[in-house]
Parts: C-alpha cells; structure tokens; sequence
C-alpha cells in the first residue's frame, strides 16, 4: 500500500472502518465528541483522505465510503515501524513487544498459536 495516512486521517478512517459508509457529518460530531475538533477540521482531513484515494464520497448527504482496508493500513504501518526502528528485523519488534509487560496464560498461548501456523 502505497497510501500514507497521518494520525489525523487515521482517526476519520477509524470512523469509518468501526461503524461502516458514514455521512460527513456523522464523522465530524463523533470526532467532536472523541478529541474535540469541529466540523470544518473534520471536513478537511475528509477531504484529504479523498485526494489520497483512502475515501470516496457521493451524494446524497456526502456518504463516505473507506476504499482501503484497516488491515492494510496496520500492515503497512507495522512494516514502516519495522523497518525503521528495529532495522527490518521482525523478531527484535516482537521481542520488544513481549518484553514491555507481564502477558496471561491466554496471550501466551494465542502467541504459541499464532507462531505455531507461521511454521
């Protein structure tokens, strides 16, 4: 995926990815009531993410419609941070990440899982 989103346009796009097609309006009072931005900040970073071929808007009400996924953004940015902070090595995020905090039986076994189907 060749898009790059900035935090601001990921908070509309979540909008979007966590309640479906939503009119502009919709996602600028949910954006008010979660970080407080009004409607015309709202409309611009819309507008943004249009331009960027992440959103396509259409009458009537100017629904907006996500035109990429969420996985594909997380992957994307999973593999930015990847490369920029841990030198391209998968393994040294991921040993990072196991060691930020104290995990459940149940984590570490959805882990287990998860590397058991990647061998």
């Amino acid at each position: 995926m060749d898009i790059k989103l900035f935090d601001s346009e990921l908070k509309v796009m979540n909008v979007l990815w966590k309640e479906g097609d939503s009119t502009a309006k919709h996602i600028s009072d949910v954006l008010k009531a979660e970080v407080g931005w009004n409607m015309n900040t709202t409309y611009t970073l819309i507008k943004r993410c249009m331009k960027k071929g992440a959103i396509e808007r259409s009458e009537p009400n100017f629904m907006c419609h996500a035109l990429i996924p969420k996985e594909k953004v997380q992957e994307a940015e999973t593999n930015e941070l990847i490369n920029k902070i841990y030198d391209g090595s998968a393994d040294k995020l991921f040993a990072a990440l196991l060691g930020r905090k104290k995990l459940s039986a149940d984590q570490i076994s959805q882990l287990k899982q998860i590397v058991g189907e990647l061998e």
